[in-house]
């Protein structure tokens, strides 16, 4: 089973490409409705399509009608280095016309987990409108981590949990709020993403070791190196 839409670009036309189809999935949204909702991915391969995005949609429309969240975050402050918010901060929103109460960020600092976790759940909309999500090379997206219980969580929107690399303590959304997103976008470059994209979106359905795979029907940016096991390599290649 293939993604909904695949599109395979050289790396050099990667950041270039995943900000315009970002900027137009969220012009799309909003032709349609009044407010747009948009969930940020944390990691080193979203940070400069955010550069991106900022730089070419710098005016106040749409950003005025833009609300934004976020998949994840690292239990930190939120300046401390390692924040998800910190770099969307830095990358995008302090670069665009948006509003303090636009941006709902996961408060990590708490020192109650559950208890951030629940608070998110309260303002994490319905149905998210663009979710936007990476993958690591071990097949995890968010903070869903391969074997975790809460790849398996089907009640509960928001989780505190414990991942196997640093920072250990996270929050992350659960598999019901990417599966009820209307849109994912996942971004994925590098070769040693290569294993985890073919297991996400070409291998057979088993989320407990792959977690990508949740996002398999969304559209997928990829440069050629992370499709380099793809079996359909040619497939989705901008013309």
């Amino acid at each position: 089973m293939l993604a909904t839409e695949l599109v395979i670009t050289e790396r050099a036309e990667f950041v270039a490409l995943a900000a315009r189809r970002l900027i137009v999935e969220i012009r799309r949204v909003l032709a349609s409705q009044e407010h747009c909702s948009l969930a940020l991915a944390g990691g080193s391969t979203p940070q400069p399509v955010y550069q991106r995005v900022a730089a070419e949609l710098p005016e106040r429309e749409p950003w005025s009608r833009v609300d934004l969240f976020f998949g994840d975050e690292r239990c930190v402050p939120p300046d401390d280095p390692a924040s998800n918010y910190r770099m969307a901060q830095e990358a995008l929103l302090g670069r665009v016309p948006v509003e303090p109460a636009q941006v709902h960020r996961m408060e990590g600092e708490r020192p109650d987990r559950d208890e951030a976790a629940r608070a998110y759940e309260a303002v994490l909309p319905d149905r998210l409108d663009l979710l936007v999500l990476g993958l690591g090379d071990d097949g995890h997206t968010a903070s869903l981590f391969p074997g975790a219980a809460s790849v398996a969580e089907v009640h509960r929107r928001v989780l505190a949990v414990r991942a196997p690399r640093s920072p250990l303590e996270r929050l992350t959304i659960t598999p019901p709020v990417i599966l009820d997103a209307r849109l994912t976008i996942v971004l994925v470059a590098g070769p040693e993403k290569a294993d985890a994209l073919a297991r996400s979106i070409e291998g057979p359905s088993d989320p407990r070791r792959t977690p990508g795979q949740l996002a398999r029907a969304g559209l997928w940016i990829v440069d050629t190196a992370a499709a380099a096991r793809l079996e359909r390599h040619d497939h989705g290649r901008p013309r």
